[in-house]
């Protein structure tokens, strides 16, 4: 499996209330988003991943902002189907390639995309997209590296994500833009499936962003 062809957009979900994993991942799924990225960043991210994975089959939940390998093996055993980080240590590294789920660790610079491709890693999160150079940073990693996949996250919204789905070396975006505050607080689970679908018609863009894939 990978995470960059599921759907053109991985929701970046913060989860505050463990009651709250099932009904929103439930809005995701039916507004054609089916790959979850629940940050661990709150006390109850684990538990809110066991829910979703139990409860909500149809769902890819994955964990985010995995840091150490502490987190790698907590996550899967939580039912996380794959795992992202924002950065990457050799040691993070080889413990997310031990796990057995896909991953994407986090790259900001060529360098750490070399490194990656060095170990045989070619998908990889480029995070933070938008402080670190944005779709004019990727389109110039496209030239030398065109064997690197991407999916950027950090300052992507509705406006800007379709510039970065029409690159060729993106597979998807991650974002948060269809998870607003007020309606994660109303509960209103049908104004996140709203803006889940409209996030998920981005895919004709990813489609025709080129060849690479």
């Amino acid at each position: 499996m990978s995470v960059l062809d599921l759907a053109p957009v991985v929701p970046v979900v913060v989860i505050e209330d463990a009651s709250d994993a099932v009904p929103l991942a439930r809005a995701l799924v039916a507004g054609g988003l089916p790959a979850i990225e629940v940050t661990l960043r709150t006390p109850v991210a684990l538990d809110a991943v066991r829910a979703i994975a139990r409860e909500v089959p149809e769902a890819v939940v994955g964990t985010g902002t995995v840091v150490t390998p502490e987190q790698v093996t907590e996550s899967v055993a939580a039912g996380a189907r794959f795992l992202v980080s924002p950065g990457w240590t050799d040691v993070l590294l080889e413990a997310m390639r031990a796990s057995g789920v896909p991953f994407l660790p986090g790259v900001s610079t060529a360098s750490e995309v070399v490194a990656l491709l060095e170990r045989g890693v070619r998908e990889m999160k480029f995070f933070p997209a938008q402080a670190a150079g944005g779709t004019a940073y990727l389109k110039s990693l496209a030239g030398p590296l065109p064997q690197a996949r991407f999916c950027p996250t950090g300052g992507i919204g509705a406006a800007n994500a379709p510039e970065y789905l029409a690159l060729p070396n993106v597979g998807c975006v991650g974002g948060t833009w269809m998870l607003p505050a007020e309606a994660i607080a109303a509960r209103d689970w049908a104004r996140v499936e709203e803006l889940a679908r409209a996030a998920a018609a981005l895919k004709n863009l990813r489609d025709a962003g080129g060849t690479c894939r």
